[in-house]
């Protein structure tokens, strides 16, 4: 299983950085649980909804997201302030969201079992940093 990372940068270059991650706890976790992961070949097929989300101390938004069973979602998350994480423990998912104006994170993911999963801030963010969660709920 693979899920596609893509931190994009924005300053006088565009630059983009493509990861391909394979996840144990991903495939663990996931491939019986929730999401399934975008494999190489599929990493082009365009996502059937794109969600922004913003991460500010100490939430983000929305926090709470609501998918279909088997929809394939593209989230793009940005910080309004400083570095921030984005991580899916029961996916093995974690990212950083660079400070305000140096880009964004994006994952792409089909969610493949209904439930509810939690997300987080993984990049010590301040005081409220423990408060900084959210789920994704798949109906």
């Amino acid at each position: 299983m693979v899920v596609l990372m893509r931190l994009t940068a924005f300053s006088t270059k565009t630059m983009w950085l493509t990861a391909l991650l394979t996840v144990a706890g991903f495939v663990a976790g996931w491939t019986s649980g929730g999401f399934s992961a975008t494999s190489e070949r599929d990493a082009s097929e365009e996502a059937d909804r794109v969600i922004n989300i913003v991460a500010e101390r100490f939430h983000f938004i929305p926090s709470q997201i609501e998918l279909k069973q088997g929809e394939v979602v593209e989230l793009r998350i940005r910080s309004l302030d400083t570095n921030h994480g984005f991580a899916i423990p029961d996916a093995g998912v974690d990212v950083t969201i660079p400070k305000r104006g140096r880009g964004n994170a994006r994952i792409l993911f089909r969610a493949q079992k209904k439930g509810t999963f939690t997300f987080k801030c993984s990049e010590a963010c301040g005081a409220g940093h423990t408060l900084m969660r959210g789920r994704i709920v798949v109906e």
